[in-house]
């Protein structure tokens, strides 16, 4: 028998469903690999060029493809089978991760090879997001959504912690090509955990019909006229633009502003990674409990604010806090937008309006990663930062003054 959707309730009600469990597991172990590519890509680069403005592209190039694909990448999610097509998006990377091992291990130098690979690692996600996050729907239904949203980002800040400490070690001791290679095998536990899933086949006719720029175009006139899906999307481009921009420029902080090395800028990943975990789990057991409109409003401004008081301090101790406090508000954030958007749009569009949701929650990130990088290298990066956080209190207060139909949305 398939292990199909049921009603229930809780912070981990989402776990009883054997097919989701299947995928956390899996998830688990390659998101560890994941964040110990991401810090030693960034490391690497800022070694390799001595630039924040490189770091910024980099990180920006990893980001440009969901920009450019994810609408399209909404489309295919609700005209596939989710299943079938997340396999695929765990393939690609695993491949792309071995390759730059490969070239790290042959001693290439020079930048551009990271910055390709960096590219193709963005076009995988850029389908990954909206199939994924469309498929935990499948797997466990509307009731246990906030739970599989909430344990996902679980699951991806708990290895927060995890990876970057790893990584940390890793590059001081062994280099960087041992990084990707590691995150390339770990690829194989969420690809088995996937294979194992017993799914049932999808409805013959369940796609959307027409054109793919149509069924585009259909996603988008909703979010659009929807009060509430048109703050929550604004809101979170503004967070997106000038707020996530202070994870890119973590190496910088470390390096230049803080005087420390690897191992440090590990230790702060790692403290983002203790605050978003805790507030994943806050989010599973309590989200309920609290309006889903105002958290999403009182977690951007809490952001915003804590994005500025970062470009304050010159002790890794106090940066350390900030980053902490500063990853529980952002997941709570990112977990209520993500749930809100996912329950208020009719199910023939969820693919479309997650696929809207990745478009400005990571396709804009190139922008801010390209607007911090280049603030940080004419300004330095305390300037950069209060910059995104200035802009991200004014953005929520505008938000939270203009629709009051999201501060009332349970």
């Amino acid at each position: 028998m398939t292990d199909g959707p049921r009603p229930s309730h809780g912070a981990f009600s989402a776990l009883r469903n054997r097919n989701f469990r299947l995928f956390f597991t899996g998830q688990l172990i390659s998101l560890v690999g994941i964040w110990i590519q991401q810090v030693a890509l960034s490391w690497s680069v800022l070694e390799l060029t001595d630039s924040a403005l490189y770091v910024g592209l980099v990180n920006a190039l990893d980001s440009l493809p969901v920009l450019l694909l994810a609408l399209y990448a909404g489309v295919v999610a609700d005209r596939m089978p989710r299943h079938q097509l997340v396999i695929t998006t765990k393939q690609c990377p695993m491949v792309l991760a071995l390759l730059l091992a490969g070239l790290v291990f042959a001693h290439v130098t020079a930048v551009w090879p990271i910055m390709v690979i960096a590219a193709l690692f963005g076009v995988a996600n850029a389908f990954d997001i909206p199939a994924r996050h469309t498929l935990f729907g499948d797997l466990v239904g509307k009731e246990g959504l906030i739970s599989a949203v909430a344990l996902n980002s679980s699951s991806f800040n708990a290895t927060r912690i995890v990876g970057p400490v790893i990584a940390g070690f890793i590059l001081n001791g062994l280099g960087a090509a041992w990084c990707f290679l590691l995150n390339g095998l770990s690829y194989i536990a969420v690809l088995w955990g996937l294979f194992k899933m017993d799914v049932p086949p999808p409805a013959p006719a369940a796609g959307p019909r027409g054109s793919a720029l149509a069924n585009m175009l259909e996603g988008l006139r909703y979010v659009w006229s929807e009060k509430r899906t048109r703050g929550v999307v604004s809101l979170t481009a503004v967070l997106t633009i000038f707020g996530a921009q202070y994870l890119v420029l973590l190496p910088v902080i470390a390096r230049d502003v803080l005087g420390r090395g690897a191992e440090a800028y590990g230790w702060m990943m790692a403290a983002v990674g203790v605050g978003a975990l805790s507030g994943a789990l806050w989010v599973a057991s309590y989200g309920r409990r609290i309006p889903r409109g105002r958290l999403m409003l009182g977690s951007s401004l809490t952001f915003g604010v804590l994005v500025l008081l970062l470009s304050l301090p010159r002790s890794i101790g106090l940066a350390m806090l900030i980053l902490a406090a500063a990853g529980f508000v952002m997941i709570a954030n990112g977990a209520m937008a993500n749930t809100l958007l996912q329950t208020l749009s009719p199910e023939r569009l969820r693919g479309r309006v997650v696929s809207v949701y990745t478009l400005v929650a990571v396709g804009m990130a190139p922008l801010g990663a390209l607007e911090a990088g280049t603030v940080a290298e004419h300004f330095g990066a305390p300037a950069a930062l209060a910059l995104g956080g200035a802009v991200c209190v004014v953005g929520a207060l505008l938000v939270h003054w203009n629709t009051p139909e999201l501060r009332a949305t349970t």
